[in-house]
């Protein structure tokens, strides 16, 4: 086994043995399931570059030289063929997409095989540490896999072999990658659409645009960031992107738009057929986040005095990509919703057999007004496949399907998990998850070191020992943690608790109770205080004087923390009302920063001016 970062600038010699120049790329056909390198390219005298066939002119090679059959004098040059890639130039360093692991990933390293004393042949790619230790140094892999194994850590290769290699990073749409090949427009759409948000935002667009006009509406469908999806169809061509939105679901087109300026929208929806623009209108016209927004116009309803045969008959006649077939609503001679007919029903019954004689008349519904939460809530509730929607005359206008229902419950999750402080932000992860994390979970440690230094700095200033100082810090994290503490107490009131439900608990009876607990906490903190006192007046070290100092100021900044609840929690509301994000993390840091200015203003009273 040989590695590409083992050839590359290694010297190039004639059969008689000058010099011509050192290696900068192998070509490669690439219609073989192993392909075989067929082209050696290198550099000779002043840099300049040239390329001869691997098969034709190569003699020997290993990791430091290879030798030539003829002298320089034989050579004829060749160039690269419409089948051939150079590895180093279009895969080396790249993103690829491996089509086994469904991800995008940066190749470090190629790995070849050698079949015969001449022939190569590119097994596949590593993307592990292994190939970045390999091409700064060999001899640095072979030191740190000695250490890592020395600790019972052995670093594995990664390879992902050349048939589940999709190349983006160029346009290579002729040429045949291999045999077996799963390329990336043969994925389901939800992969393409997670594999597409992981790339670099310049190859966004070009791999989409390799996609077909049904590849593409399924993967716009299926992407979780609203804003990118918009932006790679408002680069797209205005005749292509109304076509693509035809080829979507009528809700998962209408979301799409409403991201779109207006007259973007406008133009695209112009160019679209009039049923379909119809259908993208008439959702647009309600709410955001209501269940008139995420349904979809497109269901299976037939007269109530219809048979089996007939619901056989209008299923077949569906589109393949219907939104859902799962139930036959039924209407009555009003054109309202009176029942509904699931496909088990249909399946089981004769033909002859009267759809009103077999349907579930008491059908659960929703309003297109409805929060889109508590439709997702209620689909969960009964195990629905669909919801249908309903005006207030009784008219069906569409239906919530189990998947968008999945969707929203999903993004309200992670919305909760936000305002709880459980979970980062994307852009959290994008700036080093792990050191996010551990600054989120321990906050208060690195608030309560940031103030102790600050409070030593400044107070000998003022004529406070160092040491009284760091005695008096003693009690700060007790109340930077309740200071964290009620945060947490408020976001669970605020995801527990509807203000718009009738048995929710009023912000009067909020206010109260968290008073109540501030009161109790703060009156914990000051029998703390009060014990240390009497401690020192028996006699013991007066040292334990500004430790009670600090408890008093614990206190106090306790009391404030609860007493500033019902702010948070209108703060929490207001966003929420606005349909815009919230952290609990950002609240919890604020808490702790108003806990602190309070602890160090009553240390600073305390010990400076009384």
């Amino acid at each position: 086994m040989i590695y590409l970062s083992q050839l590359m600038g290694n010297p190039v010699y004639a059969s008689d043995g000058e010099k011509i120049g050192s290696v900068s790329d192998l070509g490669i056909a690439t219609g073989e399931v192993f392909p075989r390198v067929t082209s050696l390219a290198f550099k000779g005298p002043g840099r300049t570059p040239f390329m001869i066939s691997w098969r034709k002119y190569v003699d020997t090679y290993d990791e430091k030289e290879i030798h030539l059959k003829v002298p320089a004098t034989e050579i004829r040059f060749s160039y690269l063929q419409p089948d051939e890639v150079l590895i180093a130039r279009d895969i080396l360093n790249k993103q690829i997409v491996d089509t086994r692991g469904m991800r995008v990933v940066r190749v470090n390293d190629l790995k070849l095989s050698d079949t015969n004393s001449t022939q190569l042949r590119l097994l596949g790619a590593e993307v592990g540490a292994r190939g970045i230790l390999r091409s700064l140094s060999p001899a640095l892999e072979r030191g740190v896999l000695k250490l890592s194994r020395t600790f019972g850590k052995p670093i594995p290769e990664k390879i992902i072999a050349w048939s589940y290699m999709d190349l983006v990073e160029r346009d290579l749409s002729n040429v045949k990658l291999s045999v077996s090949h799963k390329t990336l427009d043969d994925m389901h759409p939800a992969d393409i659409a997670d594999i597409i948000e992981r790339l670099d935002p310049r190859l966004r667009g070009q791999v989409f645009a390799q996609l077909d006009d049904e590849q593409r509406a399924g993967a716009m469908a299926e992407f979780d960031d609203d804003a990118m999806a918009a932006e790679l169809m408002g680069n797209m061509d205005e005749s292509d992107a109304s076509r693509m939105l035809s080829e979507m679901d009528p809700d998962d087109a209408a979301e799409l738009v409403s991201e779109l300026d207006y007259d973007k929208a406008e133009k695209l929806l112009r160019l679209m057929g009039v049923q379909e623009q119809r259908a993208i209108r008439q959702l647009l016209g309600y709410r955001e986040d209501t269940a008139g927004r995420i349904m979809t116009s497109e269901f299976a309803a037939l007269p109530e005095d219809k048979t089996v045969a007939d619901a056989v008959a209008l299923l077949r006649g569906l589109d393949e990509d219907f939104e859902s077939v799962r139930y036959v609503y039924l209407t009555d001679e009003d054109n309202k919703l009176c029942g509904v007919v699931t496909l088990n029903q249909i399946i089981v019954s004769e033909p002859d057999t009267r759809l009103g004689d077999i349907c579930t008349e008491e059908v659960i519904t929703a309003s297109p007004e409805d929060d889109q939460e508590d439709v997702a809530e209620d689909i969960a509730k009964y195990n629905l496949l669909a919801m249908p929607v309903v005006a207030d005359d009784g008219h069906m206008l569409g239906i919530v399907t189990v998947d968008d229902a999945l969707d929203v419950l999903e993004e309200e999750h992670a919305e909760d998990l936000q305002i709880a402080g459980g979970a980062p932000s994307d852009d959290d992860n994008a700036q080093g998850g792990d050191l996010v994390w551990l600054l989120r979970r321990n906050a208060w440690f690195f608030l309560w070191v940031v103030g102790a230094a600050a409070m030593a700095a400044g107070l000998p200033a003022l004529g406070v020992d160092s040491s009284t100082v760091l005695l008096m810090c003693a009690a700060m994290p007790v109340a930077l943690v309740v200071a964290d503490d009620s945060i947490s107490y408020v976001t669970n009131f605020f995801l527990q608790n509807d203000p718009d439900d009738d048995d929710s608990p009023s912000m009067l009876g909020f206010t109260v109770k968290s008073l109540g607990i501030g009161v109790v906490l703060a009156a914990v903190a000051v029998l703390a205080a009060l014990m240390l006192d009497s401690v020192v007046r028996a006699g013991s070290p007066a040292a334990l004087a500004s430790v009670s100092t600090g408890f008093f100021a614990a206190a106090a900044a306790i009391l404030l923390s609860f007493l500033l609840s019902p702010l948070y929690l209108v703060y929490l509301r207001k966003r929420d009302e606005k349909n815009q994000d919230a952290s609990g993390f950002a609240l919890s840091m604020c808490s702790m920063v108003v806990a602190l200015a309070v602890f160090v203003a009553i240390v600073i009273v305390k010990a400076v001016v009384l």
